[in-house]
């Protein structure tokens, strides 16, 4: 078996039963890392020298769209309904499932070149077997561990079928999937269910999506909020049914009412915040400040590169910065001065992308901290870099000044992903080719044009 041994790091372990070390080793055995600590001396091992770099967890981004990442900055002035109407009723139809697939394998590409070890790849394009296939097969070309959340389609119903909201989720489908290329959860991919939830649905499906997945034992992830609720009494059926507990994953949120969201803390659900979307696309505030009240915390997630971009450093570092600057809004209103200290360190925004994100995966034994016993899932960020010395604080370094060009190696289940600066994939060149001619000819065939800068900023699509 394979055994690396990084020494004399910068370590931020994120595990609050161990301190973070300033010259700390990381002794790796195969996938796993097997122990933590100071001037660790195993015989017959690989020595790698930590010495310039902060390790830390690797990064999990719990909630992305990741086939749009053919359609990259499209909708960056849309709103979300805009998006409902330009993307699941115009451009989603276009798709072929080889579009899916470079679509996905670039995305997850990207995620690692900027860190994030764990994707929750959340595909609502996939109309037939051959898309769902063709988005897995693009995640495990790709090498980095994902959560394939496995969805369904949105567009306008044609004349006779029922709206996508009266469409259960495939039962046979998720049937399929368990015998097949999930057959095991011990691995890099794994299965969770991407539902529609009462907010998106008739109340029939949304008792018949969270029976399914509580039935397979798997995460139920949903968005909710962006409009007017499908079902609006859903949620109280549900918990009245009993089928709202720690599988069940609600994304956004910006619209559950207090009570009922410290209901929820209580059962166990978890949430995935997608801060800088939010609020460029109308959802509203995000709910982090309203579950630190309750003593929880959310994961977070990039949601759409159609919009933003997929770097999970800067999706934490906005997440910090939006909530401060409410809390920071709160106490002038209300006593007329600056807050005596900040109101969140920074080290929970980095816990929201490495803990948490593993707590909503039900991972947390297995990834989220640099730990005796857990995946060896890391990223190695250049601590001599000109924008980031001198290192006074390692955690602030990372959430507040580091970004993709301090990341310099990325490891998944103890394997290289990326070295040097460089993505340990061979010929990038033809994935990028493959993604541009995919796009393009997506947008094309829907009519998209850019408009000109003496109008009005942005794009449009001209016809459906």
């Amino acid at each position: 078996m394979r055994k690396l041994l990084i020494q004399n790091a910068t370590v931020i372990t994120m595990d609050p039963r161990s301190s973070d070390l300033r010259s700390g080793d990381i002794l790796i055995e195969g996938d796993l890392i097997k122990a933590v600590g100071s001037h660790l001396a195993p015989v017959d091992v690989e020595v790698f020298d930590g010495r310039s770099f902060i390790v830390i967890p690797g990064l999990v981004n719990a909630h992305m769209h990741t086939w749009q990442t053919g359609l990259r900055a499209i909708s960056s002035d849309w709103t979300l309904l805009e998006y409902f109407r330009w993307v699941h009723a115009g451009l989603a139809t276009r798709f072929k499932p080889d579009d899916i697939r470079i679509a996905t394998l670039a995305g997850a590409l990207n995620q690692l070149n900027c860190g994030t070890t764990t994707l929750v790849d959340w595909c609502h394009n996939n109309p037939t077997p051959a898309h769902t296939d063709a988005a897995i097969e693009g995640l495990h070309e790709s090498g980095i561990r994902a959560a394939f959340f496995h969805g369904s389609p949105k567009p306008d119903p044609r004349p006779g079928e029922p709206h996508f909201s009266e469409i259960p989720h495939p039962r046979s489908e998720v049937e399929r999937l368990l015998r097949g290329p999930f057959a095991s959860r011990d691995q890099l991919l794994t299965l969770g269910l991407a539902i529609l939830g009462p907010h998106y649905s008739t109340l029939d499906v949304a008792l018949h999506d969270f029976r399914l997945a509580r039935e397979f034992g798997l995460v139920a992830s949903m968005h909710q909020g962006g409009g007017p609720a499908k079902t609006p009494n859903g949620w109280d059926t549900l918990e009245q049914e009993d089928l709202v507990g720690d599988f069940v994953n609600i994304v956004h949120g910006n619209d559950l009412s207090d009570e009922r969201l410290a209901r929820f803390v209580d059962r166990g659900v978890t949430f995935s915040v997608a801060p800088e979307n939010e609020m460029a696309q109308g959802h509203g505030h995000p709910i982090t400040g309203r579950l630190r009240k309750l003593g929880a915390a959310p994961s977070l997630g990039v949601d759409l590169e159609s919009v933003i971009s997929g770097d999970m450093l800067t999706v934490s570092r906005i997440a910090l910065a939006h909530q401060r600057a409410l809390d920071n809004a709160a106490c002038r209103a209300a006593t007329g001065a600056i807050p005596e200290t900040s109101t969140i360190p920074v080290r929970e925004a980095l816990a929201w992308i490495t803990v948490e994100g593993a707590r909503m995966l039900g991972m947390q034994d297995r990834l989220g901290t640099i730990s005796a016993g857990k995946q060896a899932d890391l990223v190695f960020i250049r601590a001599d870099a000109l924008n980031l010395s001198p290192v006074h604080d390692p955690v602030a370094t990372v959430v507040m000044q580091a970004n993709l060009a301090n990341i310099d190696s990325v490891m998944v289940a103890g394997q290289w992903r990326k070295r040097d600066g460089k993505l340990l994939f061979d010929d990038l060149d033809r994935v990028k080719s493959e993604l541009s001619l995919s796009g393009s000819r997506i947008l094309t065939e829907l009519g998209w044009r850019q408009q000109s800068q003496h109008t009005k900023s942005g794009a449009r699509i001209a016809t459906h």
